[in-house]
């Protein structure tokens, strides 16, 4: 066999494995790609699972998937996986016929966030790169990451005895519509109080016994303005994440004291840009985990000023919409004239209100 021949023989024998390649390369080609959890928090480490597929007789000689993933979630380097300006992600692999692969990342959680995996670009070739083929595979990957806790002594606390007044009141408050029993009545108890029933049962006088309710309730409100004047975008974002954090930290722990506890904020989440944030009080792990999901969600931006914000509250009490008394705690960066008056008018009410400073770093004990 000449020369002639044996290219001939190689340009026939690369072409007609190009044309299959072309044709048949990604057919039962399948890929998934999820978290191993669906909600963390920050500074949790946790898997990305990447799982593809080749159910056909062909082999895959090599197959890239590439996509953009946020530099938020921080991959470990490791081997098949290249990783450029922290954010676009490549994986290379080999299939042979009827074969899968499941390969782990470790991710470490840097910041909070919501974040998502829409889709990912899948490119295969022939086995000399004569020919490649691509194909946009659609993705429904999400992970919540929640804001870091604290503990409350982390927290600068203008009043720090407030937390543990809201505690006591929990439990000392008591309900005149709940009972749980009688018992004998001692001086200064109301006539109005008395069980006759049990009066004459035990030939002592005898007043219900009131069981304690489940007040006070509070809301967390969180302003994302800087300055009241601010028109432009948040120019410490940092602030505000530490805002957030603290307002986590404390819905933890008053729902864990079982406290209605509500959240608020003139941001907005990823879900929906046209709204603020409004969430009201309810008790419970669900509203803990509902709270956290949102506040995950959270996009450091307003929606409205947080004058505009008060104003919707006062109008629904003042309307009678929204009744019951409220200790509001709002964790801003500053408090203007406006923000005293209309504290002032929530107070009238019949509500509390504490303010949390959102102060510069170098100034964060410092609480006037």
């Amino acid at each position: 066999m000449n020369i002639q021949w044996i290219i001939f023989v190689t340009f026939l024998v690369v072409s007609i494995q190009a044309w299959i390649t072309n044709r048949w390369i990604l057919r039962g080609i399948e890929y998934n790609r999820y978290f191993s959890v669906g909600s963390a928090f920050e500074g949790q480490e946790i898997e990305m699972v990447e799982r593809i597929s080749n159910r056909k007789l062909l082999p895959v000689p090599w197959l890239r998937i590439e996509s953009k993933i946020s530099e938020n979630l921080e991959f470990q380097r490791q081997f098949n996986l290249d990783i450029k300006h922290q954010q676009f992600h490549k994986s290379l692999f080999s299939l042979m016929p009827y074969t899968a692969i499941n390969r782990r990342h470790l991710i470490k959680c840097r910041k909070r966030g919501c974040y998502r995996l829409n889709s990912a670009a899948l490119t295969c070739g022939d086995l000399f790169g004569f020919r490649d083929v691509s194909r946009v595979y659609e993705l429904d990957a999400e992970l919540l990451v929640y804001p870091k806790l604290l503990s409350l002594n982390e927290i600068p606390f203008l009043s720090r005895s407030w937390m543990g007044d809201i505690v006591v009141k929990r439990w000392i408050v008591d309900d005149p519509f709940m009972y749980s029993g009688v018992r004998e009545y001692t001086p200064g108890d109301p006539l109005n109080n008395i069980n006759w029933k049990a009066t004459a049962r035990t030939g002592k006088l005898q007043v219900h016994k009131r069981d304690y309710t489940a007040d006070p309730r509070i809301m967390v409100y969180l302003n994302m303005d800087i300055t009241e004047d601010m028109w432009g975008p948040i120019t410490e974002p940092d602030r505000i994440e530490r805002g957030i954090s603290y307002a986590a930290s404390i819905i933890r722990h008053a729902i864990s004291q079982g406290i209605d506890v509500g959240f608020g904020s003139n941001g907005y989440t990823i879900d929906d840009p046209n709204r603020s944030v409004r969430v009201f009080p309810r008790n419970g792990e669900e509203q803990l985990f509902f709270l956290l999901d949102t506040m995950a969600k959270l996009v450091v931006d307003r929606s409205v000023t947080f004058y505009t914000f008060l104003e919707e509250d006062i109008k629904e009490r003042t309307s009678g919409a929204f009744s019951g008394s409220i200790d509001y705690l709002f964790i801003t960066s500053y408090v203007s004239q406006r923000m005293k008056n209309q504290i002032r008018q929530l107070e009238d009410m019949g509500n509390s209100v504490e303010i949390l400073r959102l102060k510069d770093p170098g100034r964060e004990g410092d609480n006037d």
